[in-house]
């Protein structure tokens, strides 16, 4: 039985008449190293632990949380790869009719607040069996945090879930800690060392600890909620940071400092894992997620970005954390051996390409550093941006038997492709099918400064670079925009900006992205507070729904069925000046078009 077992029959087949560790998600179970359920199975199973996984229970009732009957040592929940929230509603909060991490891509099979949900369940099947919370989810709610589609501050998830213990971050150190003590006979109570973890306990703060606003405080204090939020961004450092405590009534939330990032020969070993690479045999309809990765490859984690909406730094870490060429590779030739591999790899990156092989180059690997971006305000002096490591890895991966097409389709920094000649050349004359996706998010400085995104001229100089090296390599390529509508900071008239941009740089976006406020952020904290937490400046934010929409609007300005609402952001804005040059003739209504001739034959 290649995959983790799912069902009593499966571990028997091992001859497991118990199992050790039972993970319950709210995905489907895909046996591939991008999915985090299954790579920290796989993980326990390495090191000798019996490991079972249940994907998607019905919630509704306890039975199908039983269906591997009681652990030995403890269940561990995850609501997913994306918080539960997030999955299921839009920015204007309706909701989602799809969900990409199920069979046939179906909504509603995961409850809201998927981690609250499971683990009562649990409890209510298994009282006295400990409950780890992790994932995306528990790790970005772990403090007294403001819930977007709820419009107030609730308590931790520990608390609100009632978990034994909440696993933040990347979870294989302190998972495999975990199982490993409690295996040789520590009881939970024994476990409030382990980096990586948040507890709750009555009594005093932990000596050495850092104390931030009490949930009441956050809950009733905008200015006490910026100020948690600044303590937390500034001591979660894995070298030099402290225990964080948070008072919720008579009790504490203890978070202790992160999980050392793993060592180059640790994320080989963790990706040499014996992945099939493939989706449980039970399923019978595709997996939209899967069909997206299936052939992708990961080569490293973290960001040193630090977006300001990004969750990835504050999940993932901002040391960048590489594999060798040689793990790459290595599993690279083990999927060209699929069946069903055909020579294409979608992608060869990370939360951003770019930045594999990429680190700190200052006397102490900046343990000490306190920067929350090495990009933003500009890139830091210590960075090591030498580009000879990921070239090499694209060419070799290129050359290898098998492998027909290398795509790269993770985000690019264009601000850091100014120091990286070799890669920018490689990527482009190998790597971009005609289109290259990069993140701007905006254009006006205002904006981009609080996002902490490079701003207009970093663009602009990408953009003629990208030309100048196309045209150089006599190939037609374009370049696909991102770009955020509804950023805090971002007003009509920025978005204004924006849009008579896209319009002299021939620029057109047919998707664009409505600014959502997820949980841990700093952009959802600002939008929360009205508040930058660092500078202690008011910051606009656009909360109406109307606004919101005109905003989006003025990023589709091409499109007719937007020309109304182009013109009404305009006229709010006393932009009226404007409506030629994004819209032509415009009398208060869509203007009309005659159908030429030839058009009118073929109807």
């Amino acid at each position: 039985m290649p995959f983790i077992p799912t069902t009593k029959e499966e571990a028997l087949r091992r001859g497991w008449r118990e199992l050790d560790v039972i993970f319950v998600t709210g995905d489907a179970y895909i046996d591939h190293p991008a999915f985090g359920v299954p790579l920290l199975a796989r993980w326990l199973e390495s090191r000798g632990f019996r490991v079972g996984i249940i994907a998607q229970p019905d919630w509704r009732s306890r039975e199908p949380f039983m269906a591997l009957g009681r652990p030995r040592l403890f269940f561990a929940v995850s609501a997913g790869a994306m918080d539960s929230m997030v999955a299921h509603y839009t920015p204007l909060k309706k909701l989602r009719h799809d969900d990409a991490y199920t069979p046939g891509g179906r909504h509603g099979s995961r409850p809201n607040r998927a981690t609250i949900i499971y683990t009562s369940r649990l409890k209510e099947a298994f009282k006295d069996v400990p409950v780890v919370i992790g994932g995306i989810e528990a790790s970005l709610r772990r403090f007294a945090h403001y819930d977007y589609w709820e419009d107030k501050v609730r308590r931790s998830i520990l608390f609100d879930s009632k978990a034994d213990l909440l696993v933040f971050g990347m979870g294989e150190r302190p998972i495999l800690e975990l199982a490993e003590r409690l295996r040789r006979g520590d009881s939970m109570a024994q476990l409030a060392d382990i980096r990586g973890i948040a507890y709750a306990m009555r009594g005093d703060v932990p000596s050495g600890a850092v104390e931030l606003p009490s949930c009441d405080m956050v809950m009733n204090d905008p200015h006490r909620y910026a100020e948690a939020f600044r303590l937390v961004s500034q001591d979660m450092h894995p070298d030099s940071g402290k225990p964080l405590v948070q008072r919720h009534g008579d009790r504490l939330l203890v978070c202790n400092p992160p999980s050392a990032p793993l060592s180059e020969a640790e994320l080989d070993a963790v990706y040499a894992l014996p992945f099939v690479r493939a989706p449980h045999p039970s399923y019978v309809e595709s997996i939209p997620a899967y069909e997206q990765i299936k052939s992708s490859i990961t080569t490293h984690r973290g960001c040193f970005g630090g977006c300001a909406f990004c969750a990835i730094t504050h999940h993932q870490g901002r040391f960048i954390q590489s594999r060798s060429e040689r793990s790459v590779v290595e599993e690279v030739g083990r999927m060209v051996k699929m069946p069903w591999f055909r020579g294409s790899i979608s992608d060869v990156g990370g939360p951003t390409a770019n930045m594999y092989g990429l680190r700190c180059g200052s006397a102490d690997g900046g343990s000490r550093c306190r920067r929350e971006s090495c990009l933003f305000p500009s890139v830091c002096r210590h960075l090591v941006t030498q580009d000879r490591r990921a070239s090499s890895l694209l060419k070799r991966v290129r050359a290898m038997h098998g492998v027909k097409h290398v795509a790269v389709s993770s985000g690019i920094r264009y601000d850091l492709l100014e120091r990286q000649p070799e890669y920018f050349g490689e990527l482009l004359a190998h790597h971009v099918g005609g289109l290259l996706k990069v993140a701007p998010e905006h254009i006006a400085d205002a904006v981009t400064d609080l996002m902490r995104k490079p701003g207009r001229e970093a663009f602009e100089r990408f953009l003629a670079r990208f030309g100048q090296e196309s045209a150089r390599l006599g190939r037609k390529q374009y370049v696909v925009p991102y770009l955020m509508s509804g950023h805090p900071g971002c007003t009509l008239d920025h978005m204004v900006e924006l849009a008579i941009f896209l319009k002299r740089h021939n620029i057109r976006v047919d998707q664009v992205q409505d600014f959502t406020p997820t949980p841990g952020t700093l952009a959802t904290c600002m939008y929360h507070t009205g508040i930058d937490p660092f500078t202690k400046r008011q910051v606009y934010v656009a909360r109406s729904d109307r606004e919101k929409r005109l905003q989006k609007s003025l990023l589709l300005w091409h499109q007719p069925a937007e020309r109304r609402n182009v013109y009404d952001a305009l006229r709010m804005c006393g932009r009226e000046e404007s409506a030629v040059e994004l819209l032509g003739k415009f009398r208060g209504q869509p203007e009309s078009r005659p159908v030429p001739r030839d058009r009118k034959r073929r109807s």
